[in-house]
């Protein structure tokens, strides 16, 4: 029999973007950008990618290094505030094994001329197979990519 575990974990990022919140915002809400920056490393394969960005909307990503494991991002949408917050649940699989289960706060502040984006996550981190700090540095390298995404946007993008 499998030895069960759970691990509970909590982080929360925040970035300042030189961007407008509705910029922001719009790098998650708009599959055209999302799909951009929110990916693995640039030799992994993408395998599935399907959108649905509205309250109880899904979103499921799948990508991984060639040969494996896939990474399985599946998300549904629980709250949307147009350039001020995104509230969703997600589970992330490795191949078919669930790793763990999540519900992240997203939320947009205008600061200057930019935006403070603040990001939290409450996480259940499954049987060993993921702990609350890979996920904190995999989010962390998620949000640079889209500060660097950004920065190579215009306003007209």
């Amino acid at each position: 029999m499998t030895q069960r575990s759970v691990a509970h974990g909590m982080f929360s990022l925040e970035r300042t973007y030189p961007a407008s919140p509705a910029r922001v915002f719009k790098a998650f809400a708009d599959p055209a950008h999302k799909v951009q920056w929110f990916r693995g490393p640039e030799d992994w394969v993408q395998e599935t990618r399907q959108w649905d960005f509205r309250i109880g909307g899904h979103e499921r990503a799948a990508n991984g290094p060639a040969g494996g494991p896939m990474h399985v991002f599946n998300c549904v949408y629980e709250d949307i505030v147009p350039n001020e917050r995104i509230v969703y649940t997600y589970s992330m699989h490795s191949d078919e094994t669930k790793t763990s289960v999540s519900i992240a706060t997203i939320e947009f502040k205008p600061e200057g001329g930019g935006t403070r984006l603040v990001m939290t996550e409450q996480g259940a981190f499954l049987d060993g197979h993921d702990i609350p700090g890979q996920r904190e540095k995999g989010t962390v390298g998620l949000l640079d990519a889209l500060g660097a995404f950004l920065a190579k946007q215009t306003e007209d993008d």
